[in-house]
């Protein structure tokens, strides 16, 4: 991921961490934030078995990059608000742990940028797409005062949820939505790492994804509701999901059928999503691309070989744009699970929160 070098708000570097440093979300985050031009990586944590360890040690680092040496030699801590003086932290944690650790890191007053499912779908913590939502974040006063903490808890959705909800959020601005039908192809990388079993996935669909159809309806709903500040309505419409995993290694698919309030033909859905920039406020982040969607017009494409790492894996690429015999429009979106679906979307809400403010004083 390359970042622009403008230089962060209030003139120096935040000083981070990333919790769950080890498993493949916590490495997604390292990788993007070793060189962050607004973030510095300051401490990595995880669970007992590595902490104390030189990260070199503790983790066995996926993909063909190296790396970064800096890191190699960091001693992981605890995962624990006593072991972390950043105010800012990135989880990476499993949903398990995530329960009870991160609002033990919140109410030790930091601001808490969580990967995990446990708190997404609570009415007073901000469940954001950058782009698509980011006046969701000012429902997180009222999460304080209701919780009685300093820090805060803010959500980045299922990587299914945010390749879904990224295409759907210019069709529902512009012509709403009355209903949704969605079918996912998600990769194995989804699964974290080592993910599903080689003699499971390959030459094979398996069309089970534990508690992945509920998250995709509601967090969907969720991103493309209203806030009113005190908490998130969700958007009034019915979804349907099946999800599905292949064996791709990066890139989930998502076909999907929508229903329309206004009816729009194809050529008119299709320039609602190829004008769109998404909220002024989210432009020019260092981690935004300049496009978070992107428009194919080939019959056969996207395709997560040749679009996977399009805006350095922020962008969602759309294609099939089509009539539907029983809906009105149907599509095809796809884009990466690990950056734009995980750590890329929480390492993007936390630079909008800098812009806004939201980061002062850690």
């Amino acid at each position: 991921m390359r970042t622009r070098l403008d230089g962060p708000p209030g003139g120096e570097r935040r000083k981070v961490a990333v919790l769950g440093a080890t498993g493949a979300v916590g490495q997604a985050f390292i990788r993007l934030l070793e060189n962050h031009p607004w973030f510095e990586l300051a401490e990595i944590a995880a669970s007992e078995r590595s902490a104390g360890k030189p990260y070199a040690e503790a983790a066995r680092w996926i993909g063909g990059d190296a790396m970064p040496s800096r890191v190699a030699g960091m001693t992981v801590r605890a995962c624990d608000p006593a072991e972390i003086t950043s105010g800012i932290v990135f989880s990476a944690l499993d949903s398990a742990t995530a329960a009870t650790a991160e609002p033990a890191f919140a109410r030790a007053g930091k601001t808490v940028l969580t990967n995990a499912k446990n708190f997404r779908m609570e009415p007073d913590v901000p469940l954001v797409i950058a782009e698509v939502n980011p006046d969701h974040l000012d429902v997180i006063s009222a999460q304080r005062k209701a919780r009685g903490w300093d820090g805060a808890i803010v959500a980045n959705g299922n990587c299914s949820a945010i390749v879904t909800a990224l295409p759907l959020a210019p069709i529902h601005q512009t012509f709403g939505i009355t209903k949704l039908v969605v079918a996912t192809m998600q990769a194995i990388s989804g699964a974290g790492y080592p993910g599903v079993a080689s003699l499971d996935i390959l030459g094979n669909v398996i069309p089970y994804i534990g508690d992945e159809e509920p998250k995709i309806e509601g967090e969907v709903r969720k991103f493309l509701g209203t806030c009113d500040r005190d908490s998130v309505h969700s958007a009034d419409f019915p979804v349907s999901a099946h999800a599905n995993r292949v064996p791709v290694e990066h890139g989930h698919t998502v076909v999907m059928s929508i229903g329309l309030s206004r009816h729009a033909r194809p050529d008119e859905v299709i320039d609602a999503i190829a004008d769109w920039r998404g909220a002024e406020i989210a432009r020019g982040l260092p981690t935004a691309p300049e496009r978070p969607l992107e428009v194919s017009a080939s019959p056969d494409q996207p395709q997560p070989r040749r679009q996977v790492d399009r805006g350095g894996g922020m962008t969602v690429t759309v294609g099939r744009v089509r009539p539907d015999p029983i809906f009105d429009v149907k599509l095809v979106a796809m884009g990466h699970n690990v950056i734009r679906g995980a750590a890329g979307a929480s390492v993007l809400n936390a630079e909008l929160m800098a812009r806004r403010g939201l980061l002062d004083g850690l």
